[in-house]
């Protein structure tokens, strides 16, 4: 501690000796662990856009099917609705809204062509709460409830169909019966969602599906909604035990894709890391080699007056702490005054075409995590005094004698 006492205030007053060196290493600094804390937060943002979109369209935060139904999904694995037990835990602490669909494949004819698409049979009240499709709705209107026997489809879908509001399409699923079930519908909106969606998804009334299909009151999915992603598994483990004999998932379970996407985010974020950490040590190394070397008669003088060589490199690894510990500080705050005028987002809209493929968001609203200002910081700060060590090593071996060899 006295040793500390006596070399902080030398090290303070060396590391400005040099200005231009100085400046070097904090631009270095600074740079990288802006770019590696910036980076964090936009692309933190990405991900939160996307998984954002994706899950807003159907997925929700959760499913509950019935056992069989992921691996077959048909009329055959269909499930009764909500009984009290489990409408009391979709209701309980954590749930935000859920709905209750029904969802069978089937093919859709129009007077020039046929396609296989998916209906959903829905109630549009409880749709509006938990997916962002009724939002999309470009033309038309949207379903007026659970009797509703009209259907909204895709644009693109409608356009490829060549057909549009007021015409009559034909659905064809099995029925019940394991028979062909078929019956017109007339086209009331259109709505606006990725291609792949459009393609696929068509809307009707849940009652109406249920009596074309010649169903009593069967569902094949209740769809639920959890504002923070932390309280997910709590939620999860409640409607496990609320009903044991069906199929609860959660997002991550339901699509393994956006799950992958969600955690190669953060391995993203370490490897540019890695990447700057590596750049800055090389910055690091080679101004700080170039300081030992000039100042090899300095730590000669030291050690014939006394210095011991663990005194010299503590000092010259306390000047490295200090000068990378105000750049990364600098960096902390240029990041957060750089993410925090981004406030009010992103607008990526002049790429919204581009962006419909990935089901991302339009608009992208970066965040401050306190944990990337935590964890991102102290491990370059800790990175800096490693690789600082070598020039402080070669200062420390510094002796009287070879000082003297560099005098003018």
């Amino acid at each position: 501690m006295e040793n500390f006492k006596i070399l902080r205030p030398l090290a303070w007053r060396n590391i400005w000796r040099n200005p231009r060196r100085t400046g070097i290493t904090l631009i270095v600094v600074v740079v990288g662990l802006w770019s590696v804390l910036v980076f964090a937060s936009l692309l933190a943002a990405w991900g939160s856009s996307s998984r954002d979109a994706a899950l807003g369209l159907l997925i929700g935060q959760g499913q509950i099917h019935a056992d069989g139904y992921m691996d077959d999904p048909n009329i055959e694995h269909l499930m009764p609705p909500a009984n009290a037990a489990l409408i009391a835990a979709l209701n309980g602490e954590g749930v935000e809204n859920w709905a209750e669909r029904l969802q069978v494949p089937a093919v859709v004819q129009s007077e020039y062509k046929t396609l296989p698409i998916t209906i959903l049979g829905v109630d549009p009240a409880a749709e509006a709460r938990i997916s962002s499709v009724p939002s999309k709705l470009v033309m038309g209107r949207n379903l007026n409830g659970l009797e509703d026997d009209s259907v909204v489809i895709g644009i693109n879908l409608a356009a490829r169909l060549k057909t549009e509001i007021g015409r009559r399409v034909i659905l064809m699923s099995q029925g019940a019966d394991g028979l062909l079930a078929q019956q017109s519908f007339y086209i009331v909106g259109l709505y606006d969602a990725d291609q792949a969606f459009e393609d696929m998804y068509v809307f009707t009334g849940r009652s109406a599906a249920q009596q074309y299909l010649g169903l009593e009151n069967q569902i094949s999915q209740i769809s639920f909604t959890v504002p923070q992603d932390i309280n997910l598994p709590i939620v999860m483990e409640r409607i496990k035990i609320a009903a044991p004999d069906l199929d609860a998932r959660d997002w991550r379970k339901l699509s393994l894709l956006l799950a992958a996407m969600d955690t190669s985010m953060a391995a993203i974020i370490y490897i540019w890391l890695g990447i700057m950490i590596v750049l800055m040590s090389i910055g690091i190394i080679n101004t700080q080699l170039m300081a030992v070397f000039e100042r090899i008669q300095e730590f000669g003088l030291m050690r014939a007056l006394g210095l011991k060589p663990k005194m010299v490199l503590m000092l010259v690894t306390m000047e490295s702490a200090l000068l990378i510990g105000i750049g990364v500080l600098l960096a902390m705050g240029l990041a957060v005054v750089t993410v925090w005028s981004l406030r009010n987002g992103i607008d990526l809209g002049a790429y919204a075409a581009g962006l419909e493929e990935f089901q991302q968001g339009q608009v992208l609203f970066p965040v401050i995590k306190p944990s990337d200002y935590l964890v991102f910081p102290l491990i370059i700060w800790l990175m800096g005094i490693i690789v600082a060590l070598w020039p402080a090593y070669r200062a420390q071996k510094t002796s009287p004698v070879e000082a003297m060899r560099h005098a003018k």
